[in-house]
């Protein structure tokens, strides 16, 4: 098990893949551990990958109070760290906010990214202020099901994984997740965004509830030359339910992109 030691606590992360192939970076959803890639990185051994818990995730620490510009440093020391820069980094929901965030703030460590079911601002200050509310008041039990169904189409909601998901959410920290929330309904990366001059790719889901593909390519349309992509019959985790779909677009992706 490989941990970081940042100033907050542990940072859990893991590597996988070949010394020589091509380093790629992901960062996970909101509610999600580093898990969220395993299939994935099943359909491209070829790929250096390297995965992390983000605060209150996982096996890492809480972390305090924490915004998306904080996610952004965790993921940069980590790269530092493992002097792997720079790196492809692929963010997925809030994780694609770190990404932005870090290809702004870091180009030097960031030769490209992929923005996956992601956008410059996600929800509203009401609506995180609604879910904090009832992770506070009656725990993550509360929202699950709400959680399920707006991350998975409803074909993987038949499935029996689902329950394995719900579990994952379950079993996030309350106060991971809080701060997590709060990151998110205080962040707006739009300035930021508009002036990425690296290669990035766009990814939405066709049936996501929590960022509908017209939210997602907004985004896109923010980047100069950013690609975008919808992959079919997937909601807010297509590397969940359409691993080989997504797999194509990034390998694609990578090797344009990856030296």
């Amino acid at each position: 098990m490989q941990v970081l030691t940042r100033p907050w606590g542990a940072m859990h992360y893991r590597i996988d893949g070949p010394a020589d192939g091509p380093v790629v970076v992901f960062a996970n959803s909101l509610g999600t551990d580093l898990r969220l890639w395993d299939q994935l990185i099943a359909e491209m051994p070829e790929v250096r990958a390297i995965r992390f818990d983000k605060r209150g995730h996982g096996l890492s620490d809480e972390g305090g109070d924490f915004g998306v510009e904080d996610l952004a440093e965790d993921a940069a020391v980590l790269i530092e760290h493992l002097g792997v820069g720079p790196v492809v980094f692929v963010g997925l929901s809030i994780g694609g906010m770190i990404a932005q965030t870090l290809a702004a703030r870091r180009p030097d460590l960031v030769r490209a990214a992929v923005l996956s079911n992601t956008a410059v601002r996600m929800g509203t200050k009401e609506s995180w202020a609604e879910r904090i509310a009832a992770v506070q008041s009656t725990g993550i039990g509360a929202i699950a099901d709400i959680i399920m169904q707006r991350w998975f189409a409803p074909v993987f909601r038949a499935r029996p994984e689902l329950a394995a998901w719900r579990n994952m959410v379950l079993r996030t920290s309350a106060i991971g997740y809080v701060g997590a929330c709060r990151a998110l309904a205080s962040a707006d990366l739009t300035a930021a965004t508009s002036g990425l001059s690296l290669p990035v790719a766009v990814i939405a889901g066709d049936q996501d509830g929590s960022s509908p593909a017209e939210l997602v390519k907004a985004t896109a349309d923010l980047i100069r030359g950013a690609a975008f992509h919808v992959i079919a019959d997937a909601g807010h985790l297509p590397c969940v339910e359409q691993p080989a779909a997504f797999a194509a677009i990034l390998r694609d992706f990578l090797r344009e992109n990856s030296k």
